[in-house]
């Protein structure tokens, strides 16, 4: 499919909104994150095998077929969360690209046309799945405009399989990153413990350089984009 803007797909999607969407609340954001180390925890104790060395298809798999029960199960998360999708199709911010297949997505009840999407990434250094393809395949997504570009947060979870932390690894990684004259990634802030929690769950702000097509001074501008870290 020929790469250009398609200004009409953007128009239609955002029509009658107000971009980027408001802020959701992070006492939300909080319970997703806390629902999917459960869920996580929950497939690792019956798919140990799977988890500990399968695919991250394989994972966000079975990830997915346990966020989908919980929907039935857990009544504040049915209430949170009307859907869970896997690699369901997204479009790029100008259009560029209509088959972004972000890992997984995650329709609000407050049915905005925009999920919440998390990226997963395998973080294992001794084979090569390092802190960099997490930033370049992860936070570098959420940074460029490929996705959630409609909203002002973004969710990746890492499956841990070495002794990574995102105190140890990923803040030391952004930190170097921040002091180029050239970030990559756009940090304007290093990874925050979220408090309240006993997850290994952080946030940090990246600026987004690109701009909404179509759109005037100053709702042309993203704004700052926050993303959640959570590593299990």
């Amino acid at each position: 499919m020929p790469i250009h803007p398609r200004p009409d797909q953007i128009a239609e999607l955002t029509r009658n909104l107000q971009l980027p969407l408001p802020p959701a609340q992070q006492s939300h954001l909080l319970v997703i994150a806390e629902t999917l180390a459960r869920a996580y925890t929950e497939i690792r104790t019956r798919h140990l095998q799977i988890v500990m060395s399968g695919t991250e298809a394989e994972i966000t798999a079975l990830l997915q077929a346990r966020l989908l029960t919980l929907l039935e199960e857990d009544v504040f998360w049915g209430q949170l969360v009307l859907s869970v999708s896997r690699g369901s199709e997204s479009i790029s911010f100008d259009g560029s690209h209509l088959e972004k297949r972000p890992d997984i997505a995650l329709a609000l009840s407050n049915r905005d046309r925009f999920p919440l999407l998390v990226e997963a990434k395998i973080v294992d250094h001794t084979r090569g799945k390092t802190i960099r393809l997490y930033a370049d395949n992860g936070i570098q997504r959420f940074v460029s405009g490929d996705y959630a570009w409609g909203r002002r947060e973004g969710m990746m979870i890492a499956y841990v399989r070495d002794e990574s932390t995102i105190m140890g690894t990923l803040t030391p990684f952004l930190a170097d990153d921040l002091n180029k004259p050239s970030s990559l990634y756009s940090v304007q802030a290093l990874p925050t413990a979220v408090a309240g929690t006993s997850l290994q769950v952080s946030i940090s702000n990246h600026q987004r350089p690109f701009t909404y097509p179509q759109r005037q001074q100053p709702q042309h501008l993203p704004g700052i984009i926050s993303v959640w870290h959570l590593w299990v």
